[in-house]
């Protein structure tokens, strides 16, 4: 009868539901525990999505429905939230995962390795092409330069949610500090940005998978009907050939610099018609919109993202490839500080704005670093693991960089013939560049949709407020984009120069103005802004928009 005379709804402490039940899950974070079985990531999904799970996730959605988040009225009670092996959470990618028991969080070194794979991308195949632009000694100081300027900066970024006071923000991105100290300009601004770096990597992966598919298919069809030399370009002879695809010729010398024609022992009209249907910029690049804009329509991205492991593999393949070469090459330098001659460049050059906008987007990782170290499991660690891990990629880059440039062979070629993808100095018949070229094929093809996911989700959030508004919409988004992704790789098919014009671009926002401009900010509202610092940041603000001009007028 005591009990009778109860009321109905009483008071409940914070977090008493979910005490023994949901052991490391965040009650603050909870997200729907009740997904469609195609994403789930695990072979059993059919089994673990039952219709009794289905049920319980539509009562915990009417529960949650009766009041807001903040009253522990009439939280949902003990039997209606599932126990934890039936609890799944959500990924950035649209997939969900079983919350696993632990943590969930991942030691020092996972962490470092998971930033070195994010920022090893397309950026390393023009990084010695950088380094020609700039001169060899002044190209390897700016890159180190730029390796600790960006990391500063990215550790602005990823103390800028910590700087801000009497707010949680514990669970906030870049974009949400530039809302609170920018208001919507800084939301748009940040998103406009972050799609200038996304779809410019889109673009370079338009051109370069337009690239790597003409050579593979060269190299099939040479294999097949028994072509006797390599491509009809100047180059070097031997067993490791370079080849000069775009040479300054000079007719009065050229006994050292070979000229290869191609012998097919079939009719050479066999020859014309595979150059007239295969060509790199004529045919290829529209050849990649049957394959690729059917993948960008996907509701769902999570097929592709079980293929990020090849980024890795491809990394290391091309370090492996690089130090073959360079052993096999040997070392051609020769030191002429600010004057150039036939054969050699100076150490110092005026390009070098081309180098810097190039290393913007190499060493870009601000619009996801604070996600990235939220799964750091000591997060006292973080500013030590994210230096290590910009310390690995500069050494990467620098050890690619420096020894493509140092092996390319001068004489006879000279150092300006060193290409913005550096694959393309080796002939479509070299068998180690082959497999660096298809393992990069099919790492690209798998990694472009994933891109193309993320500004879909990005963009179409924003402004409809759905990821997948519908067919139509995202179809529209989708040939713009590969529309792009078309028109470069036809007319400009320069990787270096739109990487560097997209990182500068974006770098301009997010690597230098915004983290300098949103620390003097918070160190102004506490009252602690003072003229060094101050003189230091607006330094920074100036670098980048230097930056950005000097790659329109070098």
């Amino acid at each position: 009868m005591e009990d009778d005379c109860k009321p109905l709804l009483s008071s409940v402490r914070g977090g008493e539901y979910y005490t023994d039940q949901t052991d490391s899950v965040d009650t603050k974070q909870r997200r729907p525990f009740h997904v469609e079985p195609r994403n789930i990531v695990e072979e059993d999904a059919q089994e673990r999505v039952s219709a009794e799970a289905s049920v319980l996730s539509s009562r915990v959605h009417y529960y949650s429905r009766l009041t807001g988040s903040s009253d522990r009225l009439l939280a949902p009670p003990d039997h209606v939230i599932p126990p934890p092996e039936e609890i799944y959470v959500y990924s950035p990618l649209g997939t969900a995962f079983k919350v696993q028991k632990g943590d969930g969080k991942n030691p020092s070194i996972v962490t470092i390795f998971a930033i070195w794979n994010t920022m090893m991308g397309t950026s390393i195949l023009s990084i010695p092409w950088g380094i020609k632009q700039a001169g060899f000694t002044l190209g390897i100081i700016i890159l180190i330069f730029m390796g600790f300027l960006t990391l500063y900066c990215c550790y602005r970024v990823l103390r800028s949610p910590k700087s801000i006071e009497r707010i949680d923000t514990s669970d906030w991105e870049f974009p949400d500090v530039c809302r609170h100290y920018f208001g919507a300009f800084g939301q748009w601004s940040s998103l406009i940005f972050s799609m200038v770096s996304l779809i410019g990597a889109m673009v370079v992966y338009w051109v370069l998978m337009s690239n790597f598919l003409f050579n593979t298919g060269k190299f099939i069809y040479n294999y097949v009907h028994n072509v006797s030399t390599s491509d009809s370009e100047y180059g070097t002879n031997g067993t490791d050939r370079v080849i000069c695809p775009y040479p300054n010729t000079d007719p009065d010398n050229t006994s050292s610099i070979s000229i290869s024609l191609f012998y097919v022992t079939e009719n050479s009209t066999d020859q014309a018609v595979f150059d007239h249907w295969w060509s790199k910029t004529n045919t290829i690049p529209f050849y990649l919109i049957v394959l690729l804009l059917p993948l960008l329509n996907f509701r769902s991205a999570s097929f592709f993202a079980r293929f990020t492991f090849l980024g890795t593999i491809s990394v290391v393949y091309l370090i492996f490839l690089v130090t073959l070469k360079a052993i096999r090459l040997g070392f051609h330098l020769e030191f002429h500080w600010f004057d150039s001659t036939k054969l050699f460049l100076p150490e110092f050059r005026l390009l070098f704005p081309q180098l810097t906008g190039v290393l913007t987007l190499a060493f870009f990782i601000h619009n996801c670093v604070i996600t990235l170290m939220k799964s750091n499991r000591n997060q006292n660690n973080n500013v030590r693991d994210l230096s290590v891990a910009y310390l690995l990629v500069g050494m990467t880059y620098l050890y690619v960089g420096v020894l493509i440039f140092a092996a390319f062979p001068s004489p006879p070629l000279s150092k300006d013939c060193i290409e913005p993808n550096f694959l393309d100095n080796f002939p479509s018949n070299d068998i180690l560049v082959f497999f660096a070229r298809l393992c990069l094929l099919f790492q690209m093809t798998t990694v472009y949709p994933l891109l193309g996911y993320l500004v879909r989700v990005q963009i179409m959030g924003q402004i409809f407020g759905k990821q997948y508004p519908s067919f139509f919409h995202v179809l529209v988004l989708n040939i713009t984009i590969v529309g792009a992704g078309v028109l470069m790789a036809k007319f400009y098919p320069n990787i270096g120069s739109i990487i560097r014009y997209s990182g500068a671009t974006c770098g301009l926002a997010l690597v230098f103005v915004f983290p300098s401009v949103i620390h003097m900010l918070s160190l102004k509202r506490r009252g602690e802004l003072r003229w060094p610092s101050m003189f230091f940041h607006s330094f920074l603000i100036v670098l980048g928009v230097a930056n950005l001009l000097g790659q329109f007028f070098m």
